[in-house]
């Protein structure tokens, strides 16, 4: 069975990405991971993040991914060894030291990250040689260098469907690092590939617009039948630092798409999974490599386009059966007589005019103005708890 791989920057969206459908989540500690700047797990947080997942046959994923200079190493062995405590399911790795102390000082399944560029059968082998049991691919590939590829390999093969893609080669990026001395392999990405630039020529511009560096976010849900039957053991799904919204949206969608192909053993319209992945908060979208080299349309350019077709606006946290009130925790704007869509983790869905609204004294109030301030109302069906609240534009 396929595993759909969700991504997770803190407690709170770890447990949307588990309740909205995804069998594991990856998630960075507060060392040796390349999202520095994501809400990274402590150790205590690792531990609860287990126990959520595990309760539900579910599993976590750590990412141990920079490309460490020496000075990176110390305490290396003993974060591992916590982690192994933790009862971590595996960690990602790109570095062969940490492979290697992790393979030979713990009990830890370790997968190889996709900044290790794996493009063909031999290298995955050597890997799975080596003890690795996962290989993350490189983004490279096109869908049937990765058919060939999962036929002739020992290891599970992992693969990106959906979210942000690097400009430089699996990830391996230098332009933050000399811009920002920020360094992408070590957790310190500017994202300078989606600076705006413009082009001179003896310091004078050569044109009056500006260009970004940057591709078009990757979306693979056409191509998702076809990789569940190349053999791929995982897809992955990229964003430790989007939004609430954006993981539950996206999560299940891939989930719901993957069921019915299981299923019905065929996917006879995409659009509504289309429809559903525009309610999130999405860049401008392409098939990245899959369909072999990306040209100009696969690159944003000139282009920017984040244009959702809803806004989240609250969060279920439990509903009273007999007097119909659900109470939510707000998280944007909105007011009596907004038209709003309830999602529920459970798949159940349904639309209603927001008729009345209280606050915890149970005052009435007309208008949702501050986020996080828990709120009452009337609702004709059932809201649960991490429920995706919407409004409809």
């Amino acid at each position: 069975m396929v595993e759909l791989l969700a991504p997770a920057g803190d407690l709170e969206k770890l447990k949307i990405a588990l309740l909205y459908g995804a069998d594991a989540v990856f998630i960075g500690g507060q060392s040796f991971s390349l999202r520095a700047r994501a809400s990274n797990f402590t150790i205590d947080d690792i531990k609860e993040a287990c126990e959520f997942a595990h309760e539900r046959g579910k599993k976590v994923y750590i990412t141990t991914n920079i490309i460490p200079h020496n000075e990176d190493l110390e305490g290396v062995l003993e974060y591992l060894k916590s982690l192994e405590e933790a009862k971590v399911d595996a960690i990602i790795s790109a570095s062969p030291y940490i492979i290697d102390q992790a393979l030979e000082n713990t009990s830890l399944e370790v997968h190889l990250s996709t900044q290790q560029s794996a493009y063909n059968t031999n290298t995955v082998n050597f890997w799975f040689e080596k003890g690795v049991t996962r290989v993350v691919l490189a983004r490279e590939l096109d869908k049937k260098q990765i058919q060939e590829l999962t036929k002739k390999t020992k290891a599970d093969v992992e693969v990106f469907i959906h979210g942000g893609m690097c400009m430089s080669f699996s990830g391996r990026c230098s332009l933050s690092d000399n811009m920002t001395e920020r360094d992408a392999n070590r957790g310190g990405c500017a994202h300078s590939c989606r600076w705006n630039y413009e082009l001179t020529s003896d310091g004078n511009k050569v044109s009056d617009s500006t260009f970004s560096m940057s591709s078009k976010d990757l979306e693979a849900l056409e191509h998702i039948p076809f990789l569940m039957d190349a053999g791929v053991a995982s897809l992955k799904i990229e964003g430790r630092m989007k939004s609430l919204h954006y993981i539950a949206t996206v999560v299940s969608t891939y989930r719901n798409l993957i069921d019915t192909y299981i299923k019905e053993k065929e996917i006879k319209d995409f659009k509504p999974h289309y429809d559903e992945l525009m309610k999130a908060e999405n860049r401008l979208t392409s098939f990245g490599y899959l369909e072999g080299l990306p040209g100009v349309d696969q690159q944003l350019f000139h282009q920017r386009s984040e244009k959702p077709s809803q806004l989240f606006i609250g969060l279920g946290v439990s509903y009273d059966e007999k007097e119909h009130i659900a109470t939510i925790e707000q998280r944007n704007y909105f007011k009596i007589g907004s038209k709003i869509e309830i999602f529920n983790p459970s798949g159940k869905r349904f639309e209603c005019v927001v008729e009345d609204l209280f606050d915890e004294d149970n005052q009435a109030i007309d208008v949702a103005r501050h986020p996080k301030q828990l709120l009452k109302l009337h609702v004709p069906f059932e809201i649960e708890p991490y429920a995706m609240i919407r409004k409809i534009i």
